[in-house]
């Protein structure tokens, strides 16, 4: 057992920094051997380290993969969120070599003021992103500055002085119960083509289970919810897990789906395919939603989504409790579910105005 005080390059790529790690009571023999997986686990930010490492071209590169991977791991961010704290963060890096006329490095983060987030916020909103969207990409470069604190390697909160933008207090917009279930209808006949009977299952998902379209297209065939499946675990935002029911007419749709399908699925090959037999995009189904809109003259805020608006507007109706609702949608918070109350006291409000002799 003894002491040892160790020099060890931390490398990425070409670039190469020096750290020293000082080891007491070990035995030499026994961990020194491991030293080199030790750098190769460790964070790539924590890799730059000096005024050499945020000078590097690379360097901002380099830290934002270490962030996406941190959100990835250890906060277990779902991929979709990924993608689109990924897009923000490189169009904020866009915005930035527009600025400097040169590929922004790590330690032009360090001195960026308020002047310059308000900036890029007024960039976009040139562009037409909405502000629900550029809170979210505020939302995201906050995340993000807070971890290069957190980690030691930059400290700037001059972001925390911009206003984030106001989101309207929008409430969902379900389809009536005798609309939402025409959208689904045509799943019910029998000479329909796959195609037609893949889509019919999918809107079914949505509004008899809730679903995300991003986790009803996540299933794979051997999560298929069949006669001898009458519920389905799913993993939602966050990684969080929750058990939802499944209606027979969702079991008769996937399995009519399944029957007509014309490719061969593994069990842990994607349940929904596209035509040529790879993973279904949203894409696809957003269209179908489109060309029900214009078929069944539906509001524009007919879209996928809004069936699982209406899946949970309609249990509140029918009596369902809230805090079963938030369980069914996966909501992390029941203030996330009470904006559901608000649909339905406007509903009866309306029924009352268009009913009441004296409204």
């Amino acid at each position: 057992m003894g002491c040892a005080l160790i020099r060890i390059p931390l490398r990425r790529n070409s670039n190469s920094v020096d750290h020293e790690i000082e080891l007491h009571d070990i035995d030499t023999a026994v961990c020194l051997p491991l030293v080199n997986q030790i750098i190769v686990k460790l964070p790539v930010a924590e890799c730059i380290n000096g005024r050499s490492g945020l000078d590097d071209e690379h360097s901002l590169e380099r830290t934002l993969e270490a962030w996406l991977d941190h959100l990835a791991h250890e906060r277990a961010s779902s991929a979709n969120t990924l993608d689109a704290y990924a897009r923000d963060l490189q169009q904020f890096s866009d915005f930035l070599r527009a600025e400097f006329g040169r590929k922004p490095l790590l330690a032009d983060l360090a001195n960026l003021d308020a002047r310059a987030f308000r900036r890029y916020m007024a960039a976009r909103r040139k562009t037409g992103v909405q502000s629900r969207s550029l809170s979210r990409t505020m939302s995201a470069l906050r995340s993000f500055f807070r971890w290069l604190e957190t980690r030691e390697i930059i400290k700037n909160r001059t972001i925390l002085q911009v206003q984030m933008p106001k989101v309207p207090h929008g409430v969902p917009k379900p389809l009536t119960i005798d609309k939402a279930q025409a959208t689904v209808a045509r799943g019910m006949d029998q000479k329909i083509d796959w195609v037609a009977a893949r889509d019919a299952a999918v809107l079914l998902l949505l509004y008899g289970c809730g679903l995300r379209i991003s986790e009803a297209l996540g299933l794979t065939r051997r999560e298929a919810p069949l006669q001898d499946r009458d519920s389905l675990l799913i993993k939602g935002k966050g990684g969080r897990e929750r058990l939802v029911p499944v209606l027979p007419i969702v079991q008769d749709a996937v399995a009519g789906y399944l029957e007509l399908c014309p490719y061969p699925l593994e069990p842990d090959d994607p349940l929904f395919v596209g035509a040529k037999g790879g993973p279904l995009s949203p894409r696809i189904i957003q269209l179908t939603m489109k060309r029900l809109r214009e078929r069944l003259e539906l509001p524009e805020t007919a879209t996928p989504h809004a069936l699982r608006h209406s899946f949970a507007t309609h249990l509140l109706s029918a009596g369902a409790d809230l805090r079963q609702i938030q369980e069914l949608l996966g909501h992390a918070s029941l203030s996330t579910t009470q904006i559901y109350t608000e649909v339905d006291r406007e509903r009866l409000l309306a029924v009352y105005n268009a009913a009441h002799p004296r409204a």
